[in-house]
């Protein structure tokens, strides 16, 4: 059978159930590749593998935004990942670096715009939510994290070296996130309420690096002043099982804490700490995700463009067949 013949069957014999699907979404985290330079194309492989809705990565440039909000092959576009859509600051870095939670204002305020642009965006297209990096104690992973994923890697996970390198980053970061904190908090505030204007919903995100923003009782104490209407928690599955994996946040811990206000999630596998395989293609447990996600939750495939066809279009199946969705 040919690779096409193949990748129709696996449509045939999907379409049926995807398109009951429709609190799933898949995002153009896939479309970083050379024959999705027009996110069109993208659009219409997503629509032939039974999905309905895109959510809009901060890696897509404006043209593919603008593309997709215009609409075609019957699919919607559900949400954007701010900062979409991706440009170079004045600096040089990506958008996506810029850190709501720097204790420099004027960084602080240029993430701010990045995310209001982002917003303005969903606004135009009538999208109800846009998912949000809260920034981070700091603006990159620290030398004890790193030191933590090497020790992983090699296979040296328990004994004195991992138990320092564990005992020194929570002992780093308990000592310094206050002050960003509060920048998080501030900032969180001045976009809820830029938001709320266009009745758009902020999701702010579980992040992959221990110095992001939130913890788990982090997101509850910044989430404590809103509804989950304006403000809720965006789940990256992916993203809580590394930490845990590594040893600093058990995975099982997020659901008890934050799990009332889980608004939406980003779902992935997990392949030893590399996370966004396509689900499936990892060891995650999938039915500590399902004992976590509130059924209205919007559900979103995040899936790296290094996963192959036949993954991509058989994920929803294999998320249905696990009661995610």
């Amino acid at each position: 059978m040919s690779t096409e013949a193949y990748f129709k069957s696996i449509v045939d014999t999907e379409l049926v159930t995807m398109h009951a699907m429709t609190n799933l979404s898949f995002s153009t985290m896939w479309a970083q590749q050379p024959r999705f330079e027009d996110l069109g194309a993208f659009r219409d492989v997503v629509a032939s593998y039974g999905y309905e809705a895109i959510e809009v990565s901060h890696s897509t440039s404006e043209a593919g935004l603008r593309a997709l909000l215009a609409g075609g092959a019957g699919v919607r576009v559900s949400s954007l990942h701010a900062p979409v859509p991706h440009r170079f600051l004045e600096d040089g870095r990506h958008n996506g670096d810029a850190n709501l939670a720097s204790t420099d204002e004027d960084q602080r305020q240029i993430a701010l715009e990045e995310t209001k642009r982002t917003i303005d965006y969903a606004a135009e297209g009538g999208l109800p939510f846009v998912v949000v990096h809260l920034g981070g104690v700091g603006d990159r992973r620290t030398v004890q994290e790193r030191e933590l994923r090497a020790l992983y890697e090699a296979g040296e996970r328990e004994g004195p070296r991992w138990d320092a390198a564990q005992s020194s980053l929570w002992t780093w970061r308990a000592e310094h996130a206050k002050p960003y904190l509060e920048r998080a908090a501030r900032s969180l505030a001045e976009l809820v309420g830029y938001a709320s204007l266009h009745r758009i919903t902020i999701g702010i995100e579980s992040r992959l690096s221990y110095h992001e923003i939130p913890l788990p009782e982090e997101a509850v104490m910044l989430l404590s002043g809103y509804d989950n209407s304006v403000a809720g928690f965006w789940y990256d599955v992916g993203h809580c099982e590394v930490q845990s994996r590594l040893g600093m946040i058990e995975h099982a811990l997020w659901g008890p804490a934050i799990g009332q206000r889980i608004i939406g999630a980003h779902l992935h596998d997990v392949n030893g700490i590399v996370d966004h395989r396509a689900p499936g293609n990892g060891t995650l447990d999938w039915s500590l995700v399902a004992a976590n996600l509130p059924p209205e939750a919007l559900r979103v495939l995040e899936i790296d463009q290094h996963e192959p066809d036949e993954s991509v279009a058989a994920a929803g199946k294999f998320l249905q067949a696990r009661g995610i969705v």
